[in-house]
């Protein structure tokens, strides 16, 4: 009896949730609900309360308000998630950018070429179009948030296409991402820094040189690495770097044949736990009477023409030069429409070009602004990439050439 009722649960509860999961569109799906729960809550009867935890303070004497960092450690929740529980994202996709560069898409000049220089164009020219818009403004500071790709995103809505979409673009993309996550790591560690502590710094480098030797001597055990690790954080957060590049710097240390076993394992807990963590958190926000009012600011249309339009741009503006300059070709079994569909879709910027809005903005007024905005973007963006590449012609008709 009792095995027959944990046969039904497993077969009734267990194996969808499975199934589910394991699906590449599921980390899509669990952001946008997190995000849907969380700004209902923000605008609801209970927002006071529920904004109030996510910025309440440790300090009992603190109070309910925004406050970014800390001298010693993060001292709410919002900063622990920002500051901590963002540091295994960003170790997770500095484990995915090694094992790219060494073993993946990118290890190669011929492999890499194309994705480096069409990721350079997505960065450059979104940034180029905020700038423009907000020169010589307040707002100048945030450039770098509409140069990011969210990778969970994107990927999503590329798998729900099917076999209209060749694998090999679906990797292009996956490459992409990943060279764009580490522009944005760099953005954020050389230009949202707002103070340096160079005896953290100093420290922070000395501590980062035992993993390196691990590394060099070959050891296997990933307890010897957490532990320096750990201490590097705490480092890195001190010295004014943001917290989360710790995770990338250990992420380069760990012995590469540990990283796709590390990977599988960090996938489901960052994924399914801390990035609907981060969206419940960082989405948390009190929408302004005057919605279209508030889109229609400087900030608002850096960002949506950034992702929207100069994403697009970018990416096939560069991925064209680099084809007629034979310095690279294009996927295989695809063509420019589709190229120009996948661009379209990389302005899904979501989780990091949220993260960059928390730290190119201190008012949280322009930080709500920031993240309106961003979401507005990543759904049209997403939006118009599924209808274009729904609307071409599938693979292997003539627009598959190269003109």
């Amino acid at each position: 009896m009792i095995k027959t009722s944990i046969n039904i649960i497993r077969k009734t509860l267990i194996s969808p949730i499975h199934t589910f999961l394991k699906d590449s569109r599921a980390v899509g799906i669990v952001l946008i609900v997190c995000t849907i729960i969380s700004m209902i809550l923000a605008n609801s009867g209970v927002q006071e309360d529920y904004i109030g935890f996510w910025n309440t303070l440790f300090d009992p004497a603190g109070g309910h308000h925004y406050q970014y960092r800390s001298l010693h450690l993060p001292n709410s929740y919002l900063l622990w998630i920002n500051d901590g529980m963002m540091v295994l994202f960003f170790f997770l996709v500095g484990m995915e950018i090694k094992r790219e560069l060494t073993v993946g898409e990118l290890s190669s000049v011929r492999k890499s070429i194309l994705p480096v220089l069409a990721a350079i164009g997505g960065m450059l020219f979104p940034a180029l179009i905020f700038a423009l818009f907000n020169k010589n403004t307040p707002y100048a500071h945030g450039w770098g948030i509409p140069m990011a790709t969210d990778i969970a995103f994107s990927l999503g809505i590329l798998s729900l296409l099917g076999r209209r979409v060749p694998v090999t673009l679906k990797i292009f993309l996956m490459a992409l991402a990943i060279i764009d996550d580490l522009g944005a790591i760099l953005t954020i560690a050389i230009f949202y820094t707002p103070h340096l502590d160079v005896k953290y710094l100093l420290i922070g480098g000395g501590v980062l040189l035992i993993p390196l030797l691990l590394n060099f001597l070959k050891v296997q055990r990933l307890i010897f690495y957490y532990i320096p690790g750990i201490v590097l954080w705490y480092c890195v957060f001190n010295s004014g770097v943001h917290a989360t590049i710790a995770g990338v710097l250990l992420a380069f240390c760990i012995p590469q044949d540990r990283i796709a076993g590390l990977v599988h394992s960090l996938h489901d807990p960052v994924n399914f736990v801390i990035m609907p963590v981060f969206a419940l958190a960082n989405t948390a926000i009190l929408l302004p009477t005057d919605i279209s009012g508030a889109l229609h600011n400087k900030i608002s249309y850096g960002i949506i023409a950034g992702l929207v339009l100069g994403k697009p741009l970018g990416i096939f503006t560069l991925s064209f030069a680099a084809v007629k300059l034979k310095l690279a070709t294009l996927p295989s079994k695809s063509g420019w429409l589709q190229l120009a569909g996948v661009g379209l879709i990389a302005g899904i910027g979501f989780t990091m070009s949220i993260f960059i809005s928390s730290l190119a903005y201190q008012e949280r007024e322009m930080q709500i602004i920031a993240i309106m905005s961003v979401i507005v973007a990543s759904l049209a963006a997403g939006i118009a990439g599924f209808i274009f590449l729904r609307l071409i012609k599938p693979v292997g008709t003539v627009l598959a050439k190269q003109p």
